[in-house]
């Protein structure tokens, strides 16, 4: 198993500064970010650590030879919009970057992109699902076309007004990946596995490991805190920012003796990447950088 983290958490480093932290550090990998070039339209959204819309065989080179330089591996490229926005363009614009990502990884030498499904957030799930099917049987076929696996992070993405009552990511729960991957049965479909997100939900975030272990193509390694005299006042269906808060692991619910014990078991051996979203060690450059450094301490004991 490798550790690393998300770069979208150094948005302000170029690439190489990335890995030369990373190396620094004794991370093993990073999870590279692939926005489009431009304004982000959410927190941890925008970041192009590598510009796919521009990657050349000199720049695919380039990249290759700075990862090596660094002993610092690329564990997925990550791009992560609403590829189901019920507004066309924004939905068609998100697929046509998302193939682009997807092709440029056999291009690094990759076989891991991770991303959101995405979600009409004002309809159900039965609402959404021929939606579903007719946008991604066809990015998945894409995939396999290029020898490429698709990660998809289980991410509810409902965390504020603009995204209530559905959230923006369709894949959050084990009924609904087993539908999915009924309805898209292919070995390049399958999950960026992030076990807070389980936790938000009140649901156990080790159970579903076993069932799904061949779908487990990427982990991320996210905490999350639950407010319990937050929720008391408000309930669960006001909006969880009101009564969870981001952590990185060790800090929040997770047990992760428990959690990377059963990763263990079921023969896991692909990355886990660390995502910072955790605002109590600060939001300048260092602080981050802080976070990481106290999560990978938390984690290394697990990790060969």
């Amino acid at each position: 198993m490798s550790l690393g983290f998300v770069t979208a958490i150094l948005p302000e480093l170029s690439f190489e500064e990335v890995t030369s932290f990373a190396a620094t550090e004794g991370f093993s990998t990073i999870e590279v970010m692939c926005w489009p070039t431009g304004k982000a339209e959410r927190r941890f959204a925008g970041v192009t650590h590598i510009d796919v819309t521009s990657l050349t065989k000199g720049a695919a080179e380039d990249i290759l030879a700075q990862c090596q330089h660094a002993r610092v591996s690329i564990s997925a490229l990550g791009y992560y919009p609403n590829m189901l926005d019920p507004d066309a363009e924004v939905s068609r614009a998100a697929v046509a970057h998302f193939k682009k990502v997807i092709a440029a990884a056999p291009k690094l030498g990759l076989k891991r992109v991770n991303g959101f499904v995405g979600r009409d957030w004002t309809k159900t799930v039965d609402e959404n699902w021929p939606r579903f099917l007719k946008i991604w049987k066809p990015i998945i076929q894409y995939a396999e076309d290029h020898d490429v696996k698709i990660g998809i992070e289980n991410c509810p993405m409902s965390f504020t007004r603009d995204e209530w009552p559905g959230g923006k990511n369709l894949l959050t729960t084990p009924a609904i990946w087993r539908r999915a991957f009924s309805d898209i049965d292919s070995p390049n479909f399958g999950l960026n596995y992030d076990p807070s997100h389980f936790i938000l939900q009140g649901m156990d975030p080790i159970r579903p490991l076993a069932e799904f272990r061949d779908k487990l193509f990427h982990l991320h390694a996210k905490d999350v805190k639950i407010d319990h005299a937050a929720l008391n006042e408000v309930g669960r269906f006001d909006f969880p920012l009101r009564w969870h808060q981001p952590r990185i692991p060790g800090f929040g619910d997770i047990n992760w003796a428990a959690f990377m014990g059963e990763v263990m078991r079921i023969g896991y051996d692909g990355p886990l990447c660390i995502e910072v979203e955790d605002d109590t060690f600060g939001k300048t450059l260092e602080g981050r950088k802080s976070a990481l450094r106290v999560a990978r301490n938390v984690l290394a004991p697990f990790v060969g």
